[in-house]
């Protein structure tokens, strides 16, 4: 795979990180996740972000506040173009955004889970940091403006990626240096790379059926000291209590373990980590997850018992989250 611009930069900054090991996977990587022969749509979404319009280096970024957002003066046409065409990247999960006067409400608002951890964070200025099934890139950008020095963000989606890049397109070069997006998942991260000061796991270790397996592959990515900020579905109950849905929870087919709080603590602790902490822990509300015109198949509140929202359709209990903190040891 030729290295195109949006590659360019992702080359330089492992370069400039030291991450020689990982440089050498990258074009495998790149080729395998961003093979057009995995989804058909591929071509055409980024043909979409080809077509953007030329933006004036004169901007206003914000990536401080709870929409990611881009000032930047574009014509009336411009703003009708650059939204078709951000249209046909749909659906969007994560956000919200506002580029160029243009609000992309997603399904999620995952501004409200970045209040939830934001508190219990070490400070990210300085740090590098690593997003695990950071989906189009919304917590990433978030994490540069806390400061953060260099943000991965990495998931196995292509049209994830593809959003990513037209926010990046909007974000410039100036604010965009810090943050970058590979398509690929965990397991493709180096083993023993013990290198971010802080990892991420937010929605990912539900989707997983080797569980500690993840947990252990996160504590590899970590520099020894480094944090770990896990937020994955739980169920309330002791440190035995783990749900093993069935073929479908709350109409996702691809959900594994559920353990409580107490049992994902000792999960951790078996992994090796220590400083294991619950920080927060609530039911997700059909307001913070819910259909949108930027997202307009089910969501939330159609995966919900309607005769008992405290359900799931399929009887399970709701869904319920949980984040914890963890330290890899020194």
């Amino acid at each position: 795979m030729p290295i195109v611009p949006e590659h360019r930069d992702l080359y330089r900054a492992l370069l400039d990180q030291g991450l020689d090991t990982w440089l050498a996977r990258l074009p495998d990587q790149l080729a395998r996740g961003l093979d057009r022969r995995r989804h058909g749509d591929l071509p055409a979404w980024e043909k979409a972000v080809a077509k953007l319009p030329t933006l004036p280096e004169d901007r206003q970024v914000r990536l401080d506040t709870d929409t990611v957002d881009v000032a930047v003066a574009l014509s009336d046409s411009q703003r009708r173009q650059a939204e078709n065409l951000l249209r046909k990247l749909s659906p969007w999960r994560k956000g919200p955004y506002r580029l160029g006067g243009i609000a992309i409400d997603t399904e999620w608002r995952s501004d409200w889970k970045w209040r939830r951890v934001a508190p219990h964070l070490a400070p990210l200025a300085g740090r590098k940091v690593l997003d695990v099934g950071g989906g189009s890139g919304y917590h990433g950008w978030r994490m540069a403006g806390a400061g953060a020095a260099f943000v991965l963000v990495i998931d196995p989606s292509p049209r994830f990626f593809w959003q990513f890049q037209a926010v990046r397109h909007f974000v410039g070069d100036a604010d965009g240096q810090r943050t970058h997006f590979l398509p690929v998942g965990i397991e493709e991260v180096p083993e023993g790379l013990g290198f971010f000061d802080t990892v991420f796991s937010m929605g990912v270790l539900y989707h997983r059926p080797s569980p500690l397996e993840h947990l252990l592959q996160l504590k590899e990515a970590l520099r020894p000291g480094g944090e770990l900020v896990l937020e994955t579905l739980v169920v309330e109950g002791d440190e035995t209590t783990v749900l093993l849905p069935g073929e479908r929870y709350a109409a996702m087919p691809n959900v594994y373990f559920l353990p409580s709080s107490a049992a994902l603590c000792q999960w951790l602790t078996r992994c090796g980590f220590e400083n294991v902490r619950v920080v927060d822990e609530a039911v997700t509300r059909t307001e913070e997850q819910r259909a949108t015109e930027w997202m307009t198949f089910q969501s939330l509140a159609d995966f919900l018992d309607p005769e008992d929202p405290t359900r799931t359709r399929e009887g399970y209990p709701a869904p319920r989250r949980a984040v914890v903190m963890a330290n890899r040891p020194r």
